[in-house]
C-alpha cells in the first residue's frame, strides 16, 4: 500500500475533466477522448461496489493504458464493500477512485447511494475513510450541493467540513441541487437552476479543499474563467460528449499551456482505426465504438453524412473500418462553410 500522503492531489493543476456518464463513458469512448486529449482526466461510467465484490463483475474494470489519467467512479454506500471494490480499482491501476454522491436515478436511490447520500454526510465521511484505508491511490467525491429541500448554503459546507475531515481532499461539485421525487434524472440536468457562485464561495470557505466545478459548462472559455476564478478543476460532461473535437481538441494548449497543434478529429478518426480492428477481431460489433464518434464533426461540413453513414452502417454484422473510412471521406469532400452559398 501506498503511504498515508497518498490522498493528496497527485495531478498537476488545473485539472480538466471528462465526466462520468452512464451508457456514455465506457472504455470505448475514453479511448477516443484519449486522443482528442491528452491531459483530460477521464472517468469511467459509475460501477457499483456490490457489482464487484459480490457480484464478481471485473470486466468492468477494463480499460486501454493509454487512457490515463483515468479514474473509477464507484458506487455504494456500504464502507466495508466500497473499501475492498476501491483496493480492487487501485489494483487495477486506476490513478484515482471517486465516489458518487451525485446521481438522481431511481435504481442509485434504490441501493442508497448517489445523491441521496447527500442526506447522510456522516455515511459519506464513514465509506470514504474506509475507501482511503485500503486504496493505493487517492480517493475523492463528486457530489451535488444539496438534495429536495436541503438548503444548500447549509449542507454543502457540512457536508465538505464532515468528508473532508475523513481524509477527502479533492471534490466535484455539480453545481445543481438534485430533486430525487419529481424529477427524472434527465430532468435534474437541465432544471434545478446552476449556483455557480455557492461553488465560488466554498473554495473561498475550504482554501485547503481542492475543488473542481461541473454543471452546465459548454465551452473552453468557460473552463478558462472558472480556473481564473479561483477554482481548482473544471470537469465537463455532455458538451465534451456531443462535441468532443470542441471541447478537448484544443484544451492541451489553451488549458494546460502545452504547445500546438492542437488534435484534429481527422487525426482521431485514422488513430482509431487499429483499436476497432482489434475490437472486432474479439468479437466486438463496430458500433459499439463508433456510437461515441457520432458527435466527432460537429457543426463542421459534411458532419450529417458522417452520422447518417455510421448510423445506418456500423450495426451490420460485417460492418469494419472501411465504413468509418467512408464516412471520413464525406466530411473530407466537403466543401468549406464559406464556400456553401
Amino acid at each position: 500500500m501506498a503511504d498515508k500522503n497518498k490522498n493528496s492531489n497527485n495531478f498537476n493543476m488545473p485539472i480538466f475533466a471528462v465526466a462520468p456518464m452512464m451508457d456514455w463513458t465506457d472504455r470505448h469512448c475514453r479511448y477516443l477522448h484519449r486522443l482528442l486529449s491528452r491531459r483530460a482526466l477521464l472517468y469511467t461510467e459509475m460501477v457499483t461496489a456490490p457489482a464487484l465484490v459480490r457480484g464478481g463483475a471485473l470486466q468492468l474494470l477494463d480499460y486501454s493504458p493509454q487512457e490515463h489519467p483515468v479514474a473509477l467512479q464507484l458506487g455504494g454506500s456500504d464502507p466495508q464493500e466500497l473499501a475492498q471494490a476501491a483496493r480492487m480499482g487501485g489494483e487495477a491501476g486506476y490513478d484515482e477512485i471517486n465516489l458518487n454522491v451525485g446521481c438522481p436515478s431511481d435504481r442509485v436511490q434504490s441501493g442508497t447511494f448517489g445523491a441521496v447520500l447527500m442526506k447522510d454526510p456522516g455515511l459519506v465521511a464513514e465509506c470514504c475513510a474506509a475507501m482511503i484505508e485500503v486504496s493505493p491511490v487517492e480517493v475523492t467525491v463528486k457530489c451535488r450541493i444539496g438534495v429536495d429541500d436541503q438548503d444548500p448554503e447549509t449542507v454543502l459546507p457540512e457536508f465538505l467540513a464532515r468528508v473532508g475531515a475523513a481524509g477527502v481532499q479533492r471534490f466535484t461539485i455539480h453545481a445543481r441541487k438534485a430533486w430525487l421525487q419529481g424529477l427524472s434524472p434527465k430532468q435534474n440536468r437541465d432544471i434545478p437552476p446552476l449556483e455557480y457562485d455557492l461553488v465560488l464561495r466554498m473554495k473561498a470557505l475550504f482554501p485547503g479543499l481542492h475543488l473542481s466545478i461541473n454543471g452546465g459548462i459548454t465551452t473552453l472559455d468557460q473552463v478558462s474563467d472558472f480556473l481564473e476564478a479561483g477554482l481548482d478543476g473544471v470537469m465537463v460532461g455532455r458538451a465534451a460528449y456531443h462535441q468532443p473535437a470542441d471541447i478537448l481538441c484544443a484544451a492541451d494548449r489553451l488549458i494546460f499551456g502545452e504547445e500546438g497543434p492542437d488534435t484534429t478529429p481527422d487525426d482521431a478518426v485514422l488513430k482509431m482505426l487499429p483499436y476497432i480492428e482489434a475490437h472486432l477481431a474479439q468479437g466486438g460489433r463496430l458500433h459499439q465504438i463508433t456510437r461515441h464518434m457520432l458527435g466527432l464533426f460537429a457543426g463542421r461540413p459534411g458532419a450529417r453524412a458522417w452520422r447518417r453513414i455510421l448510423s445506418e452502417g456500423a450495426t451490420r454484422p460485417d460492418a469494419g473500418p472501411d465504413l468509418v473510412l467512408d464516412a471520413l471521406a464525406e466530411v473530407s469532400q466537403s466543401p468549406p462553410a464559406e464556400a456553401m452559398g
